[in-house]
């Protein structure tokens, strides 16, 4: 059987959805720096495929916060402020505990349970070093509060935010013990869910989400803003 190129596209995904992720993963490892300009026609070459896939890719990825796409020029990664990061978790820190205040009362035994188990898959991506593992089981934790508070609307404003910013989030876990810590804070979280201390359970919830937001920021004061922006002094 003849060996498949190493740039040929695997057809178990669409088109736009393997551009996608190989552009994702190439902008949080850091291998297309902020600032960096990516080429409809370079894609396009490259994996032997049209144009329409790679514009339709680009067009999520800028939903997502990854790139900003410029007419008749592409599009080019975009760059991280502190600024950013600040204003993103402070809604997120908002919506979210108040999401997770309504639901502590509403989550059965087996909502407990599973938060329980997607926590031990956690500790043990953090274990492996496994970011994607964990990021995924992170926001399957997180979500069952999101849908079990009762609120369409709610839930909505939190889902398009988080699409819109994941970047931010999974770049506090690539940061030294962040994943570790996480996976303690979701412990307590989980004490206070059995203990049906709602008001418990929206300090830890915000707590949580503030711990992302000091790491950055202090990751932004000790490379300098020059960095984030692939530029460095």
């Amino acid at each position: 059987m003849a060996r498949r190129s190493r740039r040929t596209i695997d057809q178990t995904q669409t088109l736009r959805e393997r551009i996608v992720n190989i552009l994702r993963e190439s902008i949080i490892k850091g291998t297309l720096k902020p600032g960096e300009r990516v080429a409809e026609s370079d894609l396009a070459e490259k994996y032997g495929i049209s144009r329409t896939p790679i514009r339709e890719a680009f067009r999520q990825l800028e939903t997502e916060g990854f790139l900003k796409v410029i007419p008749r020029r592409g599009a080019e990664v975009t760059s991280l402020t502190e600024e950013d990061v600040r204003e993103f978790y402070e809604v997120k820190s908002l919506l979210e505990s108040y999401a997770a205040k309504v639901a502590t009362d509403r989550l059965t035994e087996k909502d407990i349970k599973r938060l329980e188990m997607l926590n031990s898959s956690m500790e043990r991506f953090a274990r492996n070093d496994d970011i994607k593992g964990f990021f995924k089981a992170d926001n399957d934790f997180h979500d069952i509060f999101i849908q079990k508070c009762g609120n369409d609307k709610l839930c909505n404003i939190i889902q398009n935010l988080l699409q819109q910013f994941q970047r931010f989030r999974i770049a506090s876990f690539v940061l030294k013990g962040r994943m570790e810590v996480s996976v303690d804070q979701h412990k307590d979280i989980i004490k206070a869910c059995c203990d049906r201390d709602s008001n418990l359970v929206e300090q830890l919830v915000k707590r949580n989400a503030e711990y992302s937001a000091k790491l950055l920021a202090q990751r932004f004061q000790k490379s300098g803003e020059a960095v984030v922006k692939g530029v460095r002094k």
